[in-house]
Protein backbone atom coordinates (compact mmCIF):
# COMPACT_ATOMS: atom_id res chain seq x y z
CA UNK A 1 0.00 0.00 0.00
CA UNK A 2 1.34 3.41 -0.94
CA UNK A 3 0.40 6.09 1.60
CA UNK A 4 0.58 9.83 1.03
CA UNK A 5 0.58 12.03 4.14
CA UNK A 6 -0.60 15.64 4.07
CA UNK A 7 -0.26 17.68 7.26
CA UNK A 8 -2.08 21.00 7.01
CA UNK A 9 -2.25 21.98 10.67
CA UNK A 10 0.12 23.40 13.26
CA UNK A 11 -1.23 21.01 15.90
CA UNK A 12 1.05 18.30 17.24
CA UNK A 13 1.04 15.23 15.00
CA UNK A 14 2.92 11.95 14.81
CA UNK A 15 5.75 11.67 12.30
CA UNK A 16 4.63 10.94 8.72
CA UNK A 17 6.68 7.71 8.78
CA UNK A 18 4.57 6.48 11.72
CA UNK A 19 1.32 7.37 9.96
CA UNK A 20 2.49 5.46 6.89
CA UNK A 21 3.51 2.44 8.99
CA UNK A 22 0.14 2.37 10.75
CA UNK A 23 -1.84 2.56 7.52
CA UNK A 24 0.33 -0.10 5.89
CA UNK A 25 -0.16 -2.41 8.88
CA UNK A 26 -3.59 -3.40 7.56
CA UNK A 27 -1.94 -5.12 4.56
CA UNK A 28 -0.60 -8.51 5.62
CA UNK A 29 0.68 -9.39 2.15
CA UNK A 30 3.00 -6.66 0.94
CA UNK A 31 3.13 -2.87 1.27
CA UNK A 32 2.13 -2.57 -2.41
CA UNK A 33 -0.82 -5.00 -2.55
CA UNK A 34 -3.81 -2.91 -1.54
CA UNK A 35 -3.31 0.29 -3.50
CA UNK A 36 -2.92 3.93 -2.66
CA UNK A 37 -4.45 6.26 -0.09
CA UNK A 38 -3.94 9.69 1.40
CA UNK A 39 -3.98 10.46 5.11
CA UNK A 40 -4.69 14.16 5.56
CA UNK A 41 -4.14 15.71 8.99
CA UNK A 42 -6.26 18.83 9.45
CA UNK A 43 -7.38 21.40 11.99
CA UNK A 44 -10.86 21.63 13.49
CA UNK A 45 -12.25 24.07 10.90
CA UNK A 46 -11.58 21.73 7.97
CA UNK A 47 -12.73 18.68 9.95
CA UNK A 48 -16.00 20.42 10.88
CA UNK A 49 -16.58 21.58 7.30
CA UNK A 50 -16.08 18.06 5.92
CA UNK A 51 -18.20 16.50 8.66
CA UNK A 52 -21.03 18.94 7.91
CA UNK A 53 -20.76 18.46 4.15
CA UNK A 54 -20.63 14.65 4.18
CA UNK A 55 -22.30 13.58 7.43
CA UNK A 56 -24.56 16.56 8.22
CA UNK A 57 -22.85 17.01 11.61
CA UNK A 58 -21.48 20.44 12.44
CA UNK A 59 -18.66 19.57 14.84
CA UNK A 60 -15.10 18.49 14.11
CA UNK A 61 -14.67 14.74 14.49
CA UNK A 62 -11.58 12.62 15.02
CA UNK A 63 -11.49 10.64 11.75
CA UNK A 64 -13.37 10.62 8.47
CA UNK A 65 -12.88 8.16 5.63
CA UNK A 66 -13.69 8.88 2.01
CA UNK A 67 -13.49 5.70 -0.07
CA UNK A 68 -13.05 6.36 -3.76
CA UNK A 69 -16.32 5.38 -5.37
CA UNK A 70 -15.74 6.53 -8.94
CA UNK A 71 -15.59 3.36 -11.02
CA UNK A 72 -13.79 5.28 -13.77
CA UNK A 73 -10.76 5.83 -11.52
CA UNK A 74 -7.99 3.31 -11.10
CA UNK A 75 -9.00 0.51 -8.76
CA UNK A 76 -5.69 0.91 -6.95
CA UNK A 77 -6.73 4.27 -5.45
CA UNK A 78 -8.52 3.55 -2.18
CA UNK A 79 -9.45 7.07 -1.06
CA UNK A 80 -8.67 9.50 1.75
CA UNK A 81 -8.54 9.34 5.53
CA UNK A 82 -8.89 12.71 7.26
CA UNK A 83 -7.84 13.07 10.90
CA UNK A 84 -8.38 16.17 13.00
CA UNK A 85 -5.20 16.54 15.04
CA UNK A 86 -6.76 18.72 17.73
CA UNK A 87 -9.61 16.28 18.34
CA UNK A 88 -7.34 13.21 18.26
CA UNK A 89 -4.90 14.74 20.73
CA UNK A 90 -7.68 15.93 23.04
CA UNK A 91 -9.27 12.44 23.05
CA UNK A 92 -5.96 10.76 23.85
CA UNK A 93 -5.37 13.11 26.77
CA UNK A 94 -8.96 12.85 28.02
CA UNK A 95 -8.95 9.04 27.87
CA UNK A 96 -5.40 8.79 29.28
CA UNK A 97 -4.19 6.88 26.21
CA UNK A 98 -0.75 7.09 24.70
CA UNK A 99 -1.00 9.62 21.89
CA UNK A 100 0.61 7.31 19.32
CA UNK A 101 -1.62 4.40 20.30
CA UNK A 102 -4.73 6.54 19.77
CA UNK A 103 -3.44 7.92 16.47
CA UNK A 104 -2.52 4.43 15.27
CA UNK A 105 -6.08 3.34 16.06
CA UNK A 106 -7.58 6.25 14.10
CA UNK A 107 -5.33 5.62 11.08
CA UNK A 108 -6.12 1.89 11.09
CA UNK A 109 -9.84 2.56 11.61
CA UNK A 110 -9.98 4.98 8.69
CA UNK A 111 -7.92 2.70 6.45
CA UNK A 112 -10.23 -0.23 7.18
CA UNK A 113 -13.20 1.93 6.15
CA UNK A 114 -11.47 2.51 2.80
CA UNK A 115 -11.21 -1.25 2.43
CA UNK A 116 -14.95 -1.69 2.93
CA UNK A 117 -15.20 -2.42 6.65
CA UNK A 118 -17.94 -0.70 8.61
CA UNK A 119 -19.57 -0.66 12.02
CA UNK A 120 -23.15 0.04 10.98
CA UNK A 121 -24.51 -2.93 12.93
CA UNK A 122 -23.29 -5.01 15.86
CA UNK A 123 -21.88 -7.86 13.75
CA UNK A 124 -19.95 -5.52 11.45
CA UNK A 125 -18.71 -3.52 14.43
CA UNK A 126 -17.45 -6.69 16.15
CA UNK A 127 -15.60 -7.76 13.01
CA UNK A 128 -14.02 -4.34 12.49
CA UNK A 129 -13.08 -3.89 16.16
CA UNK A 130 -11.47 -7.34 16.32
CA UNK A 131 -9.39 -6.55 13.26
CA UNK A 132 -8.38 -3.17 14.70
CA UNK A 133 -7.33 -4.81 17.96
CA UNK A 134 -5.26 -7.42 16.12
CA UNK A 135 -3.50 -4.79 14.01
CA UNK A 136 -2.82 -2.62 17.05
CA UNK A 137 -1.54 -5.57 19.09
CA UNK A 138 0.82 -6.46 16.22
CA UNK A 139 2.18 -2.90 16.46
CA UNK A 140 2.62 -3.19 20.24
CA UNK A 141 -0.38 -1.06 21.22
CA UNK A 142 -3.16 -1.99 23.67
CA UNK A 143 -6.81 -2.71 22.93
CA UNK A 144 -8.40 0.74 22.40
CA UNK A 145 -11.81 -0.49 23.56
CA UNK A 146 -10.81 -1.30 27.13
Amino acid sequence: MHVHVQIVTDDDTPAPADIIRWAQSVDEQSPDDLGELTVRIVGPAEAARLNLQWRNRSEATNVLAFPLSDENMAASILGDVVICAEVANREAERDKKLRDAHWAHLVIHGTLHLLGYDHADDADAATMEALECTKLRNLGYPNPYL
